[in-house]
């Protein structure tokens, strides 16, 4: 373990001062990573958002005889478990060899990733190749870069998260189009090749370009912190990403098949995922701007609400073409917002300089859900009922639900707080 610094600046337990060097500037080149992350966001949260697409064609065209339907959600969930367990790991590898080491290692593994998984022929190797070797490249190529984008941006830090996580929408609206096209005009195999070719390329210009400010916030970069961790305001954080996480997965990779079983085309399931992408991308930098004006835990917290809302009054009811579609866009706009507000809500709880080592921990909470979820979703649905999917809707709505009352009450704690702050400061 590295000397943690014996002293602390402003910057790094969260307190601003306009005339400290530390302080994030708000602007400069920090536009400059905001482009390299949503670069990022659009070739690694973007191709595996697509993954719904390769889920319709694995259930409907029986490609793998001894797979099950819960193989194809374990292998899919891979993509965000395996990305979220490795975080302590790779957290620790950019403390000691910086952040290209991991980033460069993790290409490699998104590229090597696809490619394997366009020659697999039996289920296991789909699971080492689509489901481990990508989760890999996911967590090692995004884990280092979420934390830059807050060293740069203070009052515009949500806005900056935002735009940055709108790639994987404008990544996911792509990759939805292009690899139902290849996969129906060429191959499943060159859909994945080339996935693989464009995302490599791609992914080594953004990490090239990207600059970090640790040499000024000198931040601890602890891949398992106990002591963060017993913090009641952390673990109230931690509740929340793990079940609005259970509800994301469970949205996220259900809607192409839900729209499949009330008879809509393969065409339209495939629209239906990239217009889920398109809301993402409008609605992610739209969330950060709303966040940095209305307050960041008030905004997630309503939008969480308004999900597990959505499922209930929109979703469920909805079994044609047009209000499946209403559903992706309203939902695809909101049901991500989690990757907006996660960098900017470590920040509120625990400082700029705790922002990686909460990180790690807010990565490691949404391991299970992230596996879990589309096979919990895959085992509630009914293919003999007339909506297939009304239990898995009833269970993202739900988890939600519960993932809100998580942030009103952290709001709640952090309001009473504040108050208590005012009031000493007014006594003293």
């Amino acid at each position: 373990m590295s000397q943690e610094p014996s002293s602390r600046t402003n910057a790094e337990i969260g307190i601003t001062d306009p005339h400290s060097p530390e302080d994030p500037p708000d602007g400069g080149y920090g536009w400059v990573c905001v482009a390299a992350c949503f670069a990022i966001n659009c070739f690694t949260w973007g191709v595996v958002s697509t993954y719904g697409v390769f889920l319709s064609h694995f259930l409907s065209e029986g490609l793998f005889p001894e797979a099950t339907a819960l193989d194809f959600a374990f292998i899919g969930g891979f993509n965000f478990s395996i990305a979220m367990l490795v975080a302590p790991l790779v957290t620790i590898t950019t403390r000691k060899f910086g952040r290209n080491t991991p980033m460069l290692l993790g290409i490699t593994f998104l590229s090597a990733g696809h490619f394997a998984a366009s020659f697999a022929s039996r289920v296991w190797q789909l699971y080492l190749s689509q489901g481990v070797l990508i989760g890999l490249g996911v967590g090692f190529t995004y884990i280092p870069s979420i934390a830059i984008l807050s060293q740069w941006f203070q009052k515009r830090r949500s806005l900056a998260n935002g735009i940055s996580a709108a790639g994987s929408g404008i990544g996911g609206l792509v990759f939805s189009f292009m690899s139902e096209a290849v996969i129906k005009n060429i191959s499943l195999a060159w859909a994945f090749r080339l996935t693989a070719i464009i995302s490599c390329i791609m992914l080594l210009l953004a990490t090239l370009v990207m600059r970090s400010r640790n040499k000024s916030i000198r931040p601890f970069q602890r891949g398992f912190d106990v002591r963060l961790l017993r913090r009641l305001d952390v673990q109230i954080l931690l509740a929340w990403a793990f079940f609005s996480m259970l509800g994301y997965i469970t949205i996220l990779f259900s809607l192409p098949d839900f729209a499949r079983s009330i008879n809509l085309s393969s065409s339209q399931a495939a629209t239906t995922a990239a217009l889920q992408s398109f809301g993402n991308a409008v609605g992610r930098p739209l969330i950060g701007h709303f966040s940095d004006r209305f307050g960041r835990i008030e905004t997630a917290g309503l939008l969480t609400l308004v999900c597990g809302l959505s499922c209930f009054c929109i979703w469920i009811p909805g079994t044609s073409y047009g209000a499946t579609i209403l559903f992706a866009l309203i939902n695809g706009a909101i049901f991500g917002v989690f990757w907006v507000v996660i960098g900017p809500l470590c920040v509120e709880v625990a400082g700029l300089a705790e922002l990686p080592s909460l990180l790690s921990l807010s990565w490691l909470s949404i391991v299970l859900p992230t596996t879990f979820s589309e096979v919990i979703a895959l085992k509630l649905r009914r293919p003999h009922f007339s909506n297939q999917y009304l239990y898995p809707q009833i269970f993202a709505g739900l988890t939600y639900l519960c993932a809100s009352a998580c942030l009103y009450d952290l709001h709640r704690r952090t309001r009473r707080m504040k108050d208590e702050r005012e009031q000493g400061s007014r006594s003293s």
